[in-house]
C-alpha cells in the first residue's frame, strides 16, 4: 500500500566539497532549489533573537517549542512558507534539503515540513552535528508531513538533508521519524531525490533496525545497509531520474577534485544537460546557493544567492554576516498576513501574487533574452560582469588583499540586488 499512488518529486541537488577536494582550505556548500515552476523564492535575513522560557513557535503549519535564543540567518524559501530550502547561519552552518520517497508511508496529517526543519537547524544549531541533533530531535517528538506545494491537492515527501560547516558534513536521511546520518570529514559528497547512505552509518535513530524487522524490510542478519532496507521496491520514474543527476553530480565533482572553487560549484548547479539545472514545463530551479566556508576561523563565510530561477541566467549575489544588516526588502515578497491562503483552512484555496521587485525585474530580463538574441546576449554578459565583480571582491577579500568596512558589508546584498535591478531596468 506505501508504495501505490505516490507523486512524481520535484528533483533537487545538494552537493559539498572539503579539502582536499577544494582549492583552497575552504568548504564549499551549493543547492539548486527545484519547485514548482511558477513558484516564487524570496531571499530573507533574520537576525539572532532572545525568547521566553517556554514560549510556542508557529512553524509552516503546527507549533513547536521555541528554543530561548535562536541564531541569525539567511534564508532562500518559497515565500508562502515558514522554513526554507536553503540557508545559512551566522556560525557558518549550512542546510539544504531534498524530497525522497520511501517504504515509510508520507501522510497528509499536517506536521513539520523538512524546509521548517532546515530552518529551526540554522536557528539552533552552532556547528552541522548540533543542527542535525536539533532536526533529529523535532523530527521524533514531531514528526515531518502536510503539503509541500502551494496547491490545494497534497504533494507530500519525506526529506534528506545536506549539512556543512567549516571543518566537517553530514547527510541525514529519513523516512517518516526514522533516521540515519553519515559524517564527512573529505573529499566531496552529493545527495539528489533518493536515498544513498548505505552501510556506512554515523548514527541512526535508536529504534531504526527494530521497526525495519517488524515491517519485513531486514531479516536482521548481515550487514544494514539504509537505502537498500528502506528504498522502494519500483521506484517511481522521476526517483529512477534523479540517479542520473546523483551520478552526474558525483562525476562532476570528482572530475575537479583537488581545485574545486565557489565557481566549480556555480558552474555545476547551471549544468543542464545533467538535469542538475532544471527547466521543465512543471518544475524549474527557482533559487540556487553557494557558500564558502573558510577554515581558518578569523576569516568570513561568504554566501551566494540568485533569489531568482535558473541560475544559468541569474546572478549569485554575496552575503555575509555582519552586526547591523540591511533588510534586502527589493528580494522579499509582500506579505498577507491572515488573508494568506496557506493561513486558511482548507488551504491553497486561491493564490496571491507572491513576487518581489528584483523577480519581476529579472523576468522582464528573461523574456528579452528569449525574444531578442543580441540584446538577451548582451544583458547576459552584463550580468556574468556583475557576479565577476562580487566573485573578485570577495576573493581579495578572503586572501587579505582587501579589507570591508562593517557598513559596506551590513549593505553588500542589498547594493548587489539594487545594482541588478537598475542593469534591468
Amino acid at each position: 500500500m506505501a508504495e501505490r499512488n505516490r507523486p512524481a518529486p520535484s528533483s533537487c541537488d545538494c552537493f559539498v566539497a572539503l579539502p582536499p577536494a577544494t582549492a583552497s582550505r575552504a568548504v564549499i556548500f551549493g543547492k539548486n532549489s527545484d519547485r514548482p515552476r511558477e513558484e516564487v523564492q524570496e531571499v530573507v535575513y533574520l537576525p539572532a533573537a532572545t525568547y521566553a522560557r517556554g514560549a510556542k513557535l508557529k512553524c509552516t503549519y503546527i507549533e513547536v517549542e521555541q528554543a530561548e535564543r535562536t541564531h541569525a540567518v539567511i534564508l532562500s524559501r518559497p515565500a508562502w512558507l515558514w522554513g526554507a530550502e536553503m540557508g545559512a547561519n551566522e556560525h557558518g552552518v549550512c542546510i539544504g534539503n531534498e524530497g525522497v520517497w520511501t517504504k515509510e508511508p508520507v501522510g497528509e496529517e499536517e506536521a513539520l515540513l523538512g524546509m521548517d526543519l532546515v530552518r529551526l537547524g540554522l536557528e539552533r544549531g552552532s556547528s552541522a552535528h548540533e543542527a542535525l541533533q536539533a532536526i533529529t530531535a523535532l523530527l521524533e517528538r514531531h514528526g515531518q508531513g502536510g503539503s509541500c506545494k502551494e496547491e490545494p491537492t497534497p504533494f507530500v515527501y519525506h526529506n534528506t538533508f545536506l549539512l556543512a560547516d567549516r571543518t566537517e558534513a553530514w547527510v541525514l536521511e529519513t523516512a517518516g521519524r526514522y533516521w540515519a546520518t553519515q559524517r564527512i570529514r573529505e573529499g566531496t559528497r552529493n545527495i539528489s531525490n533518493q536515498l544513498s547512505i548505505g552501510t556506512d552509518i554515523t548514527a541512526e535513530h535508536a529504534g531504526l533496525r527494530r521497526h525495519a524487522q517488524s515491517q519485513g524490510w531486514w531479516s536482521g542478519d548481515g550487514e544494514f545497509s539504509f537505502t537498500k532496507v528502506f528504498s522502494l521496491t519500483h521506484q517511481p520514474v522521476r526517483m529512477e531520474a534523479a540517479k542520473a543527476r546523483y551520478c552526474a553530480g558525483k562525476q562532476l565533482l570528482q572530475q575537479h577534485a583537488g581545485c574545486i572553487t565557489v565557481e566549480t560549484i556555480m558552474d555545476i548547479l547551471r549544468d543542464k544537460a545533467s538535469g542538475i539545472c532544471v527547466d521543465s514545463e512543471g518544475f524549474r530551479t527557482t533559487g540556487s546557493m553557494v557558500s564558502i566556508l573558510p577554515q581558518d576561523p578569523t576569516l568570513p563565510c561568504v554566501h551566494f544567492f540568485t533569489a531568482t530561477p535558473d541560475p544559468s541566467r541569474s546572478v549569485f549575489k554575496p552575503f555575509i554576516f555582519v552586526a547591523n544588516v540591511t533588510p534586502v526588502l527589493k528580494a522579499m515578497s509582500p506579505s498577507f498576513g491572515d488573508k494568506d491562503p496557506v493561513q486558511k483552512v482548507p488551504r491553497f484555496q486561491s493564490r496571491v501574487d507572491r513576487r518581489h521587485q528584483l523577480y519581476r525585474a529579472h523576468q522582464a530580463a528573461l523574456d528579452l533574452m528569449e525574444t531578442s538574441q543580441e540584446q538577451g546576449q548582451k544583458l547576459q554578459q552584463t550580468m556574468r560582469d556583475l557576479e565577476r565583480q562580487g566573485l573578485e571582491a570577495m576573493k581579495e577579500m578572503l586572501a587579505g588583499g582587501v579589507t570591508l568596512h562593517p557598513e559596506e558589508l551590513a549593505d553588500l546584498l542589498f547594493d548587489c540586488v539594487d545594482t541588478e535591478i537598475k542593469f534591468y531596468e
